[in-house]
């Protein structure tokens, strides 16, 4: 920001250029907006941000974000437990969910294998998953994430893993180009994409 802006205003904006996506540009507006909001929508924009770093934790199941211990999608009766859709981050689940076609469950892992951004696979969660399938009654486990360089390689890494066990491991069929990403897929190519998938 330029100069003889006051200061909290230029430490708003440097917090909101650190999100994905956002630029000084469009981080400096944003900061300007919040300046703007009346008192009653200011308070509400603190208490929402609050109220989620509080509340919000991983379900003990799915790892997915949840403000309850178990995510209402692992705790629904209607649910398929047999069929496990592994995602990187639960901004994909929410992709998945809205297809209204997956009647799974899922597993989150918090992240993908790449050992050049120091990312080894004791850092994201698939020992969980392991442990899910060794205790729970598995069919199928759909290896979701996205298809790039760590995506394939967590995919297969986790794939081999799961060889003694007597579980169907599924890759999806991308109908989406290389290096794209789950979470900005429209709900065709996703149903698509699962409907197609193939074993691995």
């Amino acid at each position: 920001m330029q100069e003889g802006n006051a200061l909290p205003l230029v430490i708003l904006a440097e917090q909101f250029a650190k999100l994905p996506g956002i630029g000084m540009k469009s981080a400096q507006r944003l900061a300007y907006h919040v300046m703007e909001m009346d008192e009653a929508d200011a308070k509400e924009f603190i208490a929402a941000f609050e109220g989620a770093r509080k509340k919000v934790r991983t379900c003990r199941v799915c790892l997915n974000f949840t403000d309850r211990e178990i995510c209402p999608i692992c705790s629904s009766p209607k649910r398929d437990k047999r069929t496990i859709c592994v995602v990187e981050s639960p901004k994909d689940v929410t992709a998945f969910e809205r297809t209204k076609e997956y009647s799974g469950v899922y597993h989150v892992l918090h992240g993908l294998i790449s050992p050049m951004n120091g990312v080894m696979p004791d850092m994201i969660r698939i020992k969980e998953l392991l442990e899910r399938i060794n205790k729970e009654e598995v069919d199928e486990v759909i290896m979701a994430t996205n298809p790039t360089v760590e995506g394939e390689a967590t995919a297969m890494y986790i794939a081999k893993l799961l060889k003694p066990f007597d579980v169907k491991v599924t890759r999806l069929a991308f109908g989406l180009p290389i290096g794209g990403m789950l979470e900005y897929a429209d709900e065709v190519t996703l149903f698509k994409a699962l409907e197609n998938r193939s074993e691995i």
